[in-house]
C-alpha cells in the first residue's frame, strides 16, 4: 500500500507517565497523542501489546492476540463507574522513571478484580450485553486464552503448560471441562480484562486517528512456547508428541557477533499443517492485530522466506539448518484476505537476495538504522545517500539499540569524527537533534525516532539491551518532559523536511 512521507515517535505505552507505576491507556496516552499532533507527527509506533511473562518482554507474550491487562487505566474504569476515587486513593502512587512490574501487578490486579465485581453487580444492561457480545466475537482465541491463563495462575503455580498434569497439557476434553467448571469465575474475570482492554484501546486509537495519528505496531514472527497459542494449537508447531517441548527451535546461526549463534527457544511452525488449514491461525492473528493497529511491522520478516531450525535438544544454535518457508503463498493468501497490506518488513541483519525479493514482490517497506551507518565504508547501505529508494522507514535507533546519546557517548572520538564529518552540524542543539534532523531529511517515506532520542537521554533510558537478561522494558518518561518548546522545535523541523500533515 502507499506510504506517504511522514514521521513519528517510538514509545511503548508502558513508558507513559502516570501515578500507578506503569504507563497505561488513560489520560497521559491522550496527552501524548496531543503532543504528536502538535509536533506534526503522524505515527505512534509501539511494541507488541500482549500480556507478558518472565522478563516482561512484549516479544514473549502469553498470547499473540490478547492485550496486556497492566495497560488498563484505573482512571478510565473510575470514569465508567467501575471504581471510585476512594479505590484509586488506596493504591500507592509510583511515578518514577522505572516500572516495577511485580509491584504494579499486585496493585492493579486487586483493583481490576474489584472493577470486575462491580461490573457484574451493578453494570447497566447495555454494558452486560456489550460484554457478552465481545466474548462471542473473540471466542476463537479468547476462550482458550482465558482458560490457559486461569489454569496457569490459579492451578499450576505459573509453570509452563508442558509441565502441567498430562491430561490438561494435552487438552483432554474431560479434563478441560472439569476445570472450566471449577474456574468459571476466574475465566470470566480474564475475559473481562480483555473486554476492558479492547474498549480502552479502541477509544485511544480512534482519538489518535481523529487527530491524524496512525498506530504503528509490531507482530513478532514467532510466539512464545509458554503461550495459549501453542498450548491450544499444538498441531501447527513442531513439538515433541510426549513432552510438549519444542522438537525444533528458532534462532539464528553463528556469525561475527556470536560464534554459537542465538538460540531463542520458540517452537518452529509446522508449515505443512498450517497450509492444510489454509493458514487459518495466521489469518486470525492478522485480523486480531489489525483490529488495533493501522500499520504493522513484522519482526524477523526473513522467517517468511527461510528460517533457522535447531534440534530441540540442543543448547546452542550451531547445529541448525536453513529451511525454506512458503512466504509467497502466505502473503498472496493474506492479500486475498485483507486487500492492501499495511506492512513494514523488519529486514535488519544478514539479509539474502531471496528475502529482499520477497519483500519487494509485495512492496513492503524495509528499515534503515542510522546508528548502523558510520562503522564501515561509504558503501554502507545505512548511509542515506545509498538508499536508492524511498520505500523505507528510517530510524535513529530502535528499542533494541542504545539511545542515540548513549550510543554516541560510548564511541571513540575517532569513530564520532566520521559522524560529524557527515553531518556538518553547526546549530549546537545537541547530537540527538543532529541525528533526528538527518532522519527527517532523508528520502525515506517515513522517519521514526524513540522518545528517548527526542529528549536527549543517555544509556540509562535504554528500553532493551538484548544481551542483558534484566532491567529491560522498564523506562518511563515524566509528564513534565513534553514541553511546549520541545513540541514546537520538532514541529519546525518536521515541516522543514516536508513530513507534516497535508491538511
Amino acid at each position: 500500500m502507499p506510504f506517504p512521507r511522514a514521521s513519528g515517535i517510538l514509545l511503548h505505552p508502558t513508558s507513559l507517565p502516570g501515578r500507578f507505576g506503569i504507563g497505561d491507556l488513560g489520560p497521559e496516552a491522550y496527552r501524548f497523542v496531543d503532543f504528536l499532533e502538535g509536533s506534526g507527527q503522524q505515527l505512534w509506533q509501539i511494541l507488541p501489546l500482549g500480556p507478558t511473562g518472565y522478563g516482561n518482554s512484549p516479544y514473549m507474550s502469553y498470547s499473540a492476540m490478547a492485550g496486556n491487562p497492566l495497560l488498563l487505566s484505573l482512571e478510565l474504569l473510575r470514569d465508567d463507574g467501575l471504581l471510585t476515587d476512594a479505590d484509586l486513593d488506596e493504591a500507592p502512587e509510583c511515578q518514577g522513571d522505572r516500572v516495577d512490574f511485580d509491584r504494579v501487578d499486585q496493585v492493579k490486579t486487586r483493583l481490576l478484580r474489584k472493577s470486575y465485581k462491580n461490573l457484574r453487580s451493578r453494570a447497566s444492561s447495555d454494558q452486560q450485553e456489550d460484554f457478552v457480545a465481545f466474548c462471542k466475537d473473540k471466542a476463537h482465541w479468547l476462550d482458550d486464552y482465558a482458560l490457559f491463563i486461569s489454569l496457569k495462575t490459579e492451578v499450576f503455580n505459573n509453570t509452563s503448560w508442558h509441565e502441567w498434569d498430562e491430561p490438561v497439557a494435552k487438552r483432554d476434553p474431560a479434563a478441560l471441562d472439569k476445570w472450566r467448571d471449577e474456574l468459571a469465575e476466574e475465566i470470566d474475570f480474564r475475559k473481562y480484562l480483555q473486554y476492558e482492554f479492547f474498549r480502552q484501546w479502541s477509544a485511544l486509537k480512534q482519538y489518535a486517528n481523529d487527530h491524524q495519528v496512525q498506530m504503528f505496531g509490531d507482530i513478532p514472527f514467532y510466539v512464545a512456547h509458554d503461550s495459549a497459542d501453542v498450548w491450544a494449537h499444538r498441531e501447527i508447531f513442531c513439538l515433541d508428541e510426549d513432552t510438549g517441548k519444542p522438537s525444533l527451535m528458532a534462532g539464528v546461526p553463528p556469525d561475527y557477533f556470536s560464534e554459537t549463534g542465538q538460540l531463542w527457544g520458540n517452537p518452529i511452525y509446522n508449515w505443512e499443517k498450517l497450509l492444510e488449514t489454509d493458514l487459518r491461525w495466521w489469518m486470525q492473528r492478522f485480523h486480531a492485530v489489525l483490529d488495533r493497529l493501522d500499520l504493522i511491522r513484522i519482526d524477523h520478516f526473513r522467517g517468511f522466506e527461510s528460517y533457522w531450525a535447531v534440534p530441540g535438544e540442543d543448547t546452542t544454535a550451531m547445529n541448525g539448518e536453513w529451511v525454506e518457508a512458503p512466504g509467497y503463498e502466505f502473503f498472496e493468501k493474506l492479500k486475498a484476505e485483507l486487500g492492501e497490506l499495511p506492512i513494514v518488513a523488519e529486514d535488519l541483519g544478514v539479509i539474502t537476495p531471496e528475502v529482499e525479493a520477497l519483500r519487494d514482490k509485495f512492496g513492503f517497506p524495509g528499515m534503515k538504522i542510522l546508528h548502523f551507518a558510520f562503522d564501515s565504508g561509504w558503501d554502507n547501505p545505512y548511509l542515506p545517500f545509498n538508499y536508492g529508494s524511498n520505500n523505507f522507514v528510517v530510524y535513529t535507533g530502535t528499542h533494541d539499540n542504545n539511545t542515540t546519546m548513549g550510543w554516541y557517548n560510548s564511541r571513540s572520538e575517532e569513530d564520532n569524527q566520521r559522524v560529524w564529518d557527515y553531518l556538518g552540524c553547526a546549530r549546537g542543539e545537541g547530537f540527538h537533534w543532529d541525528l533526528i534532523r538527518l532522519a527527517l531529511s532523508t528520502n525515506a517515506n517515513q522517519a521514526v525516532f524513540p522518545l528517548q532520542d527526542l529528549l536527549g537521554l543517555g544509556e540509562e533510558a535504554r528500553m532493551n539491551a538484548p544481551s542483558s537478561p534484566q532491567g529491560n522494558w522498564e523506562w518511563r518518561y515524566q509528564a513534565e518532559d513534553l514541553t511546549d518548546e520541545l513540541r514546537d522545535r520538532l514541529r519546525f523541523y518536521t515541516m522543514v523536511y516536508g513530513r507534516g500533515p497535508r491538511s
